[in-house]
């Protein structure tokens, strides 16, 4: 009967009229007919299936939690902030819950763990994964799209090694990670046993996996890496290998940079000075292709006009240079290096901005806080904020207020100061930042109508995001009886924020 049933479908009622069907609603045309009946033994055909006993194995239930669930005001605070309301403050409360050693409650767990698969939020998933508890851990196991976690969570689970054979690239990527931490050597002969065979975006993804457990062991690897066929593949092993001090890429950097970069002795008025000379490369070879260097580097790292190619070249090779290179060169400390004046060609001064834009990013990459500390005080690149900003970063945290609290003393134009500086500058804001930052907005609040109020948006929303929320109650005095009728809104939003944050931090903390 169900086969007759489907032949009318397939040929249509007006070629096959279906069988009458007992029991089945009677009348209407054809084929609403054949949709009634073909209802009807749907059902029957289910209903005389018996359920299987064998060769399915039950899904083992949650473990039982061990990490304690925020309070209830908590609970109901991250259900506001993954309502929408106030989303920015969503990494401070996971912070904050994820260092107390609390959980969320289960039934904002799928939520967390789909924000954590967007890529905007990825930076989340380490106090993600801190809160999500057990249960989480659970559902990752499960799901494969939630596989990151298990990669991050102290507690995994039970981690099947068969996944590394037939997982989703997801939980590949997450087995391979949570390999390195516990073994990296391990873990890396496992990758090196499959390497050859899998799909260049897989390899990218399990080459970067390498970053966790990182070491000198690893360069074999990551230099026959640079030799593969795909363009993703050779960029990670690049920049792994340029984090990894003593490689040998660095030292191909170094000979690089050594030839564009060198000490030239003048004698101005008598007196013998030291330049430096820049040269920048020609050409773009093979080898810098190889090691990195990108033919057509995305804006090279530079704030205003694209630099010529040749620029651009000259800039990766010094970000790629280890920074111990240049103190042996000129035989000078950073600060006195930076002090130095340049000169590419007949030109006094041209290279100057290329040369200081590298050693920046280099500062950056290999996270040196001498080095950023001279380049912050040598006063070079005053007309790239933003990367003053990224540098003061680096610096240990006891100095990063003040040199950040100069930067903003230094800026006049607030969108600048806005935008490029204060919103990349770390919380918390504390001490001499935390004073400069509410002067300069109690300063905008009674500005006229104009542009300024734009960039006094912005530092509000970001001053309310991360000065101290304790002292909110402080800060409404400070700026009690200022504003204009265009400002006081922003005024008023950057005291509630403040205010919004303060409950927060209580009842994390009860």
């Amino acid at each position: 009967m169900w086969d007759e049933h489907v032949g009318a479908a397939l040929l249509g009622t007006a070629r096959r009229v279906p069988p009458v069907l007992a029991g089945a609603p009677a009348g209407g045309d054809p084929a609403g007919r054949l949709l009634d009946q073909a209802a009807v033994l749907a059902v029957r055909r289910r209903a005389g299936v018996r359920p299987g006993r064998g060769g399915v194995d039950p899904v083992a239930p949650a473990p039982a939690e061990e990490l304690p669930v925020v309070p209830a005001d908590a609970a109901d605070r991250l259900d506001d902030l993954l309502a929408g309301r106030r989303t920015a403050l969503l990494p401070e409360w996971l912070r904050l819950a994820a260092a107390r050693g609390l959980r969320a409650p289960a039934r904002a767990v799928p939520h967390l763990l789909d924000l954590g698969r967007e890529r905007a939020h990825r930076d989340l998933r380490g106090d993600l994964a801190a809160v999500v508890g057990r249960r989480g851990v659970w559902l990752a196991l499960q799901n494969p799209r939630w596989a990151y976690v298990i990669a991050l969570a102290a507690d995994p689970g039970t981690d099947d090694p068969g996944v590394w054979s037939t997982g989703t690239r997801e939980q590949r990527v997450a087995h391979l990670a949570r390999s390195r931490r516990a073994d990296p050597d391990r873990a890396r002969a496992e990758l090196a046993a499959v390497w050859r065979g899998e799909r260049a975006p897989d390899r990218a993804e399990f080459a970067a996996a390498l970053a966790t457990g990182l070491s000198a062991a690893d360069e074999e690897f990551l230099e026959a890496a640079l030799d593969d066929r795909a363009g993703e593949v050779r960029a990670t092993a690049a920049a792994l290998l340029a984090q990894l001090p003593g490689s040998a890429l660095g030292a191909r950097m170094a000979v690089r940079a050594r030839g564009c970069v060198r000490p030239e002795r003048r004698t101005l008025r008598g007196r013998a000075q030291t330049w430096i000379a820049v040269t920048p490369p020609a050409e773009h070879d093979e080898g810098m292709a190889r090691d990195g260097v990108p033919f057509h580097p995305e804006g090279s790292f530079a704030p205003g006009r694209t630099p010529a190619p040749q620029q651009a070249w000259l800039r990766e090779i010094l970000a790629r240079t280890p920074l111990a290179t240049w103190p042996d060169v000129f035989a000078l400390p950073p600060a006195e290096i930076l002090a130095l004046p340049v000169t590419s060609g007949a030109e006094p001064g041209r290279g100057a901005r290329d040369v200081h834009l590298g050693l920046a990013r280099a500062a950056l990459w290999q996270r040196d806080a001498v080095w950023a500390r001279a380049l912050l005080d040598g006063g070079v690149l005053l007309d790239a904020p933003a990367v003053l900003a990224d540098l003061a970063g680096v610096l240990p945290p006891a100095e990063r207020a003040g040199a950040a609290a100069g930067l903003v003393r230094w800026i006049a134009d607030p969108k600048v100061l806005a935008e490029q500086v204060l919103a990349r500058l770390p919380s918390p804001w504390t001490g001499d930042l935390a004073a400069t930052v509410a002067g300069t907005i109690a300063t905008l609040l009674d500005r006229p109508a104009g542009t300024a109020n734009t960039a006094l948006r912005a530092l509000a929303r970001d001053a309310g995001h991360r000065l101290d929320p304790a002292l909110a109650d402080r800060y409404a005095d400070r700026f009690a009886g200022l504003g204009t009728p265009e400002t006081v809104t922003v005024r008023d939003a950057l005291v509630a924020t403040l205010r919004y944050r303060h409950a927060m931090v209580k009842e994390l903390h009860p």
